[in-house]
C-alpha cells in the first residue's frame, strides 16, 4: 500500500505521539472525554489508538444494547441485562449513565477512579448527553468533539452501517443535528475525514500532549 505525503505524515504522527505522551513527566493524570454523534467513527478512532498503544486507560462502557457481530464483551462494551443495569443505578455505580435510543449506557465510576489514582490518563467515550453529565462533575476534564466532515457525510456513514431500521435512522439523524449544536460544551473539535483515520488520531493525541503541558488548570477530580 502506498500513501501520499499527507497520509504518511499523519500515520507517522499518530505512531509517534504515544511515545511522546509516555515521556511527559510530572503531569497530573487527565480525564479525557471523546464524544460526537452516532456514526462519526468514535469506535474506529479508539480502536486505532489502542492498536498504536496510546498510554491511556480506555473505559469500557456497560450497556443493555444487543451485542453486534464482531463486538467482544468486555472489550467493546460490557453487555448486560436491563435488570442488571437498573439495579446499579441507585447505588451510584455509574459516573454517568443515559438512555440512548431505548438502550442504557453507563460508565462505571470505580473503573475511572482506580485508573486516575494509579496515575493513568483515562479516556471515556460518551454520547453528548453523557459528556454534559461528566462536565458537571469534572469541569476541568478535557472534552473533545469528534465531528463528521458534513451532515451529508454522516448520513451516508449511518446508512452504510445497516444496523438501524428506517425509523431508528431518522431518529439518529435528528439527534445528530441537535448534537452538532452542542459544540460550545466542548474544548476541542476534531474532524474525522473519510479515509484519514490516522489524521484524527494524531490531532487527538496532539491535543492531549498540549493539555498535559498546560499550566494553571486544576486537574484534580472529586467525584
Amino acid at each position: 500500500m502506498t500513501f501520499d505525503s499527507g497520509q504518511d505524515a499523519a500515520e507517522s504522527a499518530a505512531r509517534s505521539l504515544p511515545v511522546v505522551l509516555s515521556e511527559i513527566r510530572g503531569a497530573i493524570p487527565l480525564l479525557i472525554v471523546l464524544s460526537g454523534p452516532s456514526g462519526v467513527g468514535k469506535d474506529a478512532v479508539l480502536n486505532r489508538m489502542k492498536a498504536l498503544r496510546y498510554p491511556f486507560h480506555f473505559t469500557v462502557t456497560m450497556t443493555t444494547r444487543k451485542q453486534r457481530a464482531l463486538e467482544v464483551d468486555g472489550v467493546d462494551y460490557h453487555f448486560v441485562s436491563k435488570e442488571f443495569f437498573e439495579d446499579r443505578i441507585p447505588r451510584e455505580y455509574f459516573l454517568e449513565w443515559a438512555n440512548v435510543y431505548g438502550n442504557l449506557y453507563g460508565v462505571p465510576r470505580d473503573q475511572v477512579r482506580a485508573a486516575l489514582s494509579a496515575g493513568r490518563d483515562v479516556l471515556i467515550k460518551a454520547d453528548v448527553q453523557g459528556a454534559a453529565t461528566i462536565k458537571s462533575l469534572a469541569p476541568n476534564a478535557v472534552f473533545i468533539f469528534l465531528a463528521p466532515p458534513s451532515m451529508d457525510d454522516l448520513v451516508q456513514r449511518l446508512k452504510e452501517r445497516k444496523t438501524e431500521t428506517a425509523a431508528d435512522m431518522a431518529r439518529r439523524i435528528d439527534t445528530a443535528r441537535d448534537e452538532m449544536c452542542r459544540l460550545p460544551l466542548f474544548d476541542y473539535q476534531v474532524v474525522n475525514e473519510n479515509d484519514k483515520l490516522d489524521l484524527a488520531v494524531a490531532h487527538i493525541g496532539a491535543t492531549i500532549v498540549a493539555e498535559k503541558c498546560r499550566l494553571g488548570v486544576d486537574r484534580c477530580t472529586r467525584f
